[in-house]
This record gives C-alpha cells, structure tokens and sequence, in this order.
C-alpha cells in the first residue's frame, strides 16, 4: 500500500496533476526497486521553509525543497517533501520552463533524497540531474 498526500501550509496552493504525480513517484519507486511507503508533498512559502531550514537544518538561507526521510530500512521510501513555492516559481522564471514542469522536477528531486541520492559533490550532482531530467521525460510524455 502506498500514500502520496498533497498539503499546503500558510499559502493556498492547489496541485495540478495530482494523479499524474502520485503515478510518477510510484514508478520512479519501481524503477528504483524501492518500496513506496508514503510521501507527503507540503506547499508552502519561502519564509515557511527558512524557518524549518534554520530549526532543523541551522541553515540560513532559502532553498526549494527540504526532505525529512522516515524510511525504517533502505527498500522502504516514507518521507516529507517540504517545497517552496516562491521558489519554484523563480526558478522556473530564471531557468526559462513552465512552473509546474519546474514543481514536478522538484518533487523528484526530494524523492531521488529519500530514494538515497546525494547532491553534494559535482559527480553526486549530474548524477542527480540526470536521473532528475529522466524522470521528468517519463512524466512529460504521459500528459
């Protein structure tokens, strides 16, 4: 059994494609051979997620996603996907794609995190884009 919730906090944000998305994350999870748990996808702004980047990460500055994994074992994916919309939106502006092309590769991004990927070193990071810009392709072309 698998769970994809889609919240938002101190912002209204209404999630297109929801269906779309939650068949997504469930095949990357498969691609992946990763059990998919649950996922809950919260929108909110960027002075939301500073405040949670400062309290649990003791970072201060704005960023687009933040990811708590609580996944028991390493097959089993479960986790928050804590996604700025403020920043979605300047990203996509400054990268020159649609906003929400711009929120879905986010959010695999975040599920990439609890899949295990890393983005610290510049191998970790193409690694990350190019698995990132995969996904996005399968999810491109179902719509």
């Amino acid at each position: 059994m698998y769970l994809t919730n889609f919240f938002s906090e101190d912002k209204t944000f209404v999630v297109k494609g929801k269906k779309n998305i939650r068949e997504l994350i469930k095949k990357i999870c498969l691609e992946e051979n990763k059990k998919l748990g649950f996922i809950n996808c919260v929108f909110c702004s960027d002075n939301y997620l500073i405040e949670i980047n400062n309290k649990y990460l003791q970072h201060d500055y704005f960023t687009d996603i933040i990811t708590f994994d609580y996944s028991e074992n390493k097959k089993n994916i479960e986790g928050d996907l804590y996604i700025s919309v403020d920043r979605t939106k300047e990203n996509a502006k400054k990268y020159k794609v649609n906003e929400n092309t711009e929120l879905i590769r986010v959010v695999i991004h975040g599920l990439l995190h609890l899949i295990g990927y890393k983005d610290k070193t510049k191998k970790e990071k193409t690694l990350m884009s190019e698995k990132e810009n995969k996904y996005l392709s399968l999810y491109k072309q179902k719509k």
